[in-house]
């Protein structure tokens, strides 16, 4: 007696032997982050131990500690929880919740009134993180040695302040090594820089330090080098904003990693205010001072 399987190309109960298509990831319409999965994995700069990125709902980003807690184990302000991919800082009312990773890195001071099981953890990534040293995988950052600032760069600064939708950021690299976050066919990170020399792009100017209602970080300093972008549209300046190249400028474009721009604030970032425009500038697109 011969299977009618081979012969029908179907299984017993109808469905095809043949192989299903995979289907890719999509960002829906009305996701809240534009990221393929909500929690971007990476390493603590101070420790070396592992965290989870997230946004907040001001698109902000937050390290959580991987694993959850149970929330009696954890004070109530330190107490997060996950909705629809977004991080609140609040609890949720489950058994359970998540931790900023700053509660536990033991390269921070420990906050007020830890409980035994918050104290035993911070013990365990002090550990793991001795251990990381002393195999040579993790090397800690040093302290700097002065609080002077680092000469500025001829060709830019090395950490630049950009203006953009009516807002100050501080970008993690120089303007034209910003890294496309977006996510090829391959389901790689792009490659791409985001400013690209066939369309206009910024220019360097000298703004004020101090935005309205605010105070310079010391007296004397009023003007600092700028990469401004709000000359450009509107479309434009949203495409530097989601850190994205101009192949993936397509509003449903999704993300592999987290943009890295970080809000300014001059009294917290006053190391990377330079006060003087680029000597020369990057011949790359339409930049110029």
């Amino acid at each position: 007696m011969c299977s009618a399987t081979a012969s029908s190309g179907r299984r017993w109960d109808g469905t095809p032997v043949g192989p299903t298509r995979p289907r890719s990831l999509r960002v829906t319409s009305d996701s809240p982050t534009r990221l393929i999965r909500s929690a971007q994995p990476g390493h603590c700069g101070h420790c070396g131990n592992r965290i989870d990125r997230y946004l907040r709902v001001d698109n902000s980003p937050v390290s959580l500690h991987p694993q959850e807690l149970p929330a009696a184990a954890v004070p109530a302000i330190h107490r997060w929880h996950i909705s629809s991919g977004t991080a609140h800082p609040a609890h949720d009312g489950t058994p359970w919740c998540r931790i900023p990773h700053t509660t536990l890195c033991p390269a921070r001071p420990a906050s007020a009134a830890p409980t035994p099981q918050v104290t035993a953890l911070r013990r365990h990534l002090a550990l793991h993180t001795r251990r990381l040293i002393n195999n040579g995988t993790f090397t800690p950052p040093l302290a700097a040695a002065s609080p002077t600032p680092p000469p500025a760069d001829p060709c830019g600064p090395t950490r630049p302040v950009v203006h953009l939708l009516c807002s100050r950021y501080l970008a993690a690299h120089p303007i034209d090594t910003v890294q496309c976050v977006s996510q090829t066919r391959q389901r790689r990170r792009c490659t791409r820089p985001v400013l690209d020399p066939d369309i206009p792009s910024g220019r360097w100017t000298l703004l004020p330090v101090a935005t309205p209602g605010s105070q310079p970080p010391r007296p004397g300093l009023s003007l600092m080098a700028v990469y401004d972008l709000t000359h450009l549209p509107y479309t434009e300046q949203l495409r530097w904003r989601h850190q994205h190249c101009p192949d993936h400028a397509a509003p449903g474009a999704a993300d592999l990693s987290l943009a890295e721009w970080e809000p300014f604030d001059p009294a917290l970032h006053h190391q990377h205010i330079h006060t003087r425009l680029p000597a020369r500038t990057r011949t790359t697109g339409h930049d110029h001072p």
